[in-house]
Formats: structure tokens, C-alpha cells, sequence
């Protein structure tokens, strides 16, 4: 493990790399706590792990401009911290507060407003030969742009996403407008209903009702979480002005009632008490992720510093699902079908990344013993298997899966492309192969 202290070490680390006669590659993490997708460990073999966690400074916070620089050692609940009381909050994650901002955009992580590719503005990149660059949007000296981060001619802020063509060493993050007034919704129904329910949900995040990432967590991922299990919960945010939120709150709730479908799961103002996912939810759609960890130790029994070492077992599934109600049944359906095969009941959350995609997270949690590693993997492989086979393609992989970067791709030209590029950019392998690279 190399881990540098600045962004002058990390060109000339990665510069010394970049030799044919070299063998090995870099693996590079920002923090390393990916959990449920390997941690900070590599997908291949031969490498030496570039630990970017020093890198930790916010080199600018600029409230009215509306956009921070923050290097990958940057932990999410810092940043949250520096932009209390202010107009302007963080996309934050569900994830524990100590995760890096930069390595979960850069995996495309979901935060509770957007999916976290989204705040990223521009970024700082050693590329393979040790030179540094920035693409897409920037701060300039002596004049203000607006954020705009697809610039001129082809757009290479995404080459770098899910990539290894070169290492980030910084980011420009947008800051998104603090609502003046925010409640959330808390609406439970049963899984017999959960196809008209989930198409009301729809209806209304498509009208434009909802702000934010409208949440389901099922019974399993509710006790997962430290939540209160039975039927499904719906966490639906409205924010705006306090007259609008207000109105819209009014609307759904009367039209909730009336369709015979949900029950409001708790009234305005009562708090969230021993519910570990409901004060999560809560604070995170305000930016908010003082009380992630909570609901991480509930889960893995361990703060986020143990969790590798002496949490529990825990593996992700990250398919995307058409945002309908028969869909969202049929995906259930198959986790029905690899708990009868494998004995492994796994959880999921329903996080909607629009009104036509769910991002559909499947989560499972074992004892760290040999037999029940065995069967959650299995169960893991099987995921993999059905949902694809269904046309539920994941959108991140783990590092025991990175093959199926090359199996899930609509066109075999657009792989070969991506070799193509690698070969260019990097052709003595000064960065290792990463989870998406494919066999």
C-alpha cells in the first residue's frame, strides 16, 4: 500500500508506475469503505493499492457560487458539517457519514436528492503517464462561470467515472439549494397492494409531488437497517416554500386515503424514536448525515472504522428496474426464488432515481463463518443470474463479479472500444484493471 500525501506524490507514484517492465498495477481508493462491494480490496491480483485517504483538504467552499473542491479523503459528513446553516446542503448518501464524497460519485453512488454522478461538476485526474489535468467544469482565477460541466466538443468528465483511465485527486461537487421547508412522508402498505401502490408512488413522482429520492424499504431491510419491520414503508419527501409544501403534503395524504392503499405511517411532528432508518432518512433528505451511522452499526454491529475487520458479512445487488408496480413485484418474485434456492433471504430498498428507473438494492447479511459466507455468496451469484436474465442489469459491480461488465454489454464494440481507450491512455498498465474492466 502506497499512500501519498499530496497531489505532486501521487503524479510521480503514478509516473513510476507507468513502466512496460513493471508488473504490477495500481489499485486506487479514495477511503476505502465500499462496503457490500469489496471494500477497499482490488478486483485483480498484482497490485499495489493507492490509498488516497490523506488527500483530505476542502481546497474551496463557495456558498453563493454553489459548488465545493474537496479531495478524495473528504468524508461526506465533513463537508455536510461546513455547510450547516447555510442556504446550501450536500447531496448526501445513506451511507455512513464517514465515506468519501469523491470515490462514491465516482462508483455513481445514490444520494437521498439524485444519484451522486450527478453533483459531479469537473475533475482534478493524474492520468497513467503522471500528468495532470482537469475536465469538465472548473473554478477560474479570475472569472466566474457558471457550472456547466459538459464544456466543448466530446464530454471526458464521464471517461473518469467507473474507470480506470487515471486517478482522481480532486472533484468539484455542486452544492444543491437548501429548501426553506421540507416534510416527509411516511406511508405503509401491504405486499398485497404493492403493484397499485407502487403506481400511485409513481404517479405522483412524476407529477412532480415528490423532491428528492422516494425511498421503499421492504420488512427484511427494515430489520436490516434497524428499522421497524412489516409490510413496505414509503419515505416520500416534499420540500419547496412552507405554503407549497404544505398544499402538495395536503394533496397526497388526501389522496393516499383515498385510495384505500396506504396508512400514514406517523403524524406531522411525531419523531422518529428508536428507528434507526427513519432518523437516517429524515436528517439525510436535509443534508443532513449525523445519524447514518446509527443505523450503520445496527446493521453491521460495528462502527464504520470496524466494519471490515469485525462487522457482519454484507454484500449489495444493484440492479436497475423500470419504475412500475409489476415490476417491481416480478423483482421481488425473484428474490422469493433464490431465498427457496439458497436459504438466504436477502432484504431490498427501492430508491427512485427518476419515474421511469429504480434503482433496486438488494442487500444481504451473514455471520463471518465459512458455511453462511458460502450460501450469501450463492445467493449473490444467483442474483446475478435471474435479474439479468429478466433484463434487471446491475449498474455497479463487486469485485467478484467484474467479468460481468463484458457479459452485461448490449454491444461487444462498445467494450472493445473501452479496451481501445485503456490500451491509448495507459498502455503499460500503470493502473490496475478495476471492477469494470471487464475479463
Amino acid at each position: 500500500m502506497i499512500r501519498p500525501a499530496t497531489v505532486e506524490q501521487v503524479c510521480r507514484i503514478v509516473e513510476f508506475f507507468d513502466d512496460p517492465d513493471l508488473p504490477i498495477g495500481l489499485h486506487v481508493v479514495s477511503i476505502g469503505r465500499n462496503w457490500g462491494l469489496g471494500s477497499a480490496e482490488p478486483a485483480r491480483d498484482r497490485t499495489v493499492t493507492l490509498d488516497l485517504s490523506d488527500l483530505d483538504e476542502i481546497r474551496s467552499l463557495d456558498i453563493e457560487g454553489g459548488f465545493a473542491i474537496v479531495e478524495p479523503g473528504v468524508t461526506q459528513g465533513r463537508l455536510a458539517t461546513s455547510l450547516a446553516g447555510t442556504d446550501r446542503m450536500l447531496n448526501v448518501t445513506a451511507s455512513s457519514a464517514h465515506t468519501s464524497i469523491v470515490g462514491n460519485g465516482l462508483d455513481r453512488g445514490v444520494g437521498l436528492r439524485q444519484q451522486r454522478v450527478d453533483d459531479l461538476l469537473g475533475l482534478e485526474v493524474v492520468l497513467p503517464d503522471g500528468q495532470l489535468v482537469h475536465v469538465g467544469w472548473w473554478p477560474e482565477k479570475d472569472r466566474r462561470t457558471p457550472l456547466y460541466p459538459y464544456g466543448l466538443g466530446p464530454s471526458l468528465l464521464q471517461l473518469f467515472v467507473q474507470s480506470d483511465l487515471g486517478v482522481v485527486s480532486a472533484a468539484a461537487v455542486r452544492l444543491l439549494h437548501r429548501p426553506e421547508a421540507q416534510r416527509v412522508i411516511r406511508l405503509a402498505f401491504t405486499s398485497r397492494d404493492l403493484v397499485p401502490a407502487v403506481n400511485t408512488l409513481r404517479r405522483w413522482v412524476a407529477q412532480g409531488l415528490v423532491g428528492g429520492v422516494l425511498k421503499i424499504y421492504d420488512t427484511v431491510s427494515a430489520a436490516f437497517y434497524g428499522g421497524r419491520a412489516g409490510g413496505f414503508l414509503a419515505h416520500l419527501c416534499v420540500d419547496g416554500t412552507v405554503r407549497a409544501v404544505d398544499a402538495i403534503s395536503g394533496l397526497i395524504l388526501d389522496e393516499a386515503v383515498s385510495s384505500g392503499l396506504f396508512a400514514e405511517a406517523a403524524p406531522p411532528g411525531r419523531e422518529a424514536g428508536g428507528d434507526a432508518v427513519v432518523a437516517m432518512v429524515e436528517g439525510a433528505y436535509g443534508g443532513d448525515p449525523s445519524h447514518n451511522d446509527r443505523m450503520l452499526e445496527a446493521t453491521l454491529g460495528q462502527p464504520a472504522a470496524r466494519v471490515d475487520e469485525h462487522g457482519l458479512g454484507w454484500l449489495f445487488f444493484l440492479p436497475l428496474v423500470p419504475f412500475s408496480g409489476e415490476d417491481i413485484a416480478r423483482a421481488h418474485g425473484l428474490l422469493a426464488q433464490i431465498h427457496e434456492e439458497t436459504g438466504v433471504r436477502a432484504g431490498c430498498t427501492v430508491n427512485a432515481l427518476s419515474a421511469d428507473v429504480i434503482d433496486f438494492v438488494v442487500t444481504i447479511k451473514f455471520a463471518r463463518e465459512d458455511r453462511a459466507a458460502e450460501r450469501a455468496h450463492r445467493a449473490l451469484d444467483r442474483a446475478y443470474e435471474l435479474f439479468s436474465a429478466t433484463g434487471f442489469m446491475p449498474y455497479r459491480l463487486d469485485i467478484d463479479h467484474a467479468d460481468w461488465a463484458d457479459r452485461l454489454s448490449p454491444d461487444p464494440g462498445a467494450r472493445d472500444l473501452v479496451r481501445r481507450l485503456k490500451t491509448s491512455l495507459d498502455p503499460n498498465g500503470a493502473i490496475a484493471r478495476g471492477r469494470y474492466s471487464g475479463s
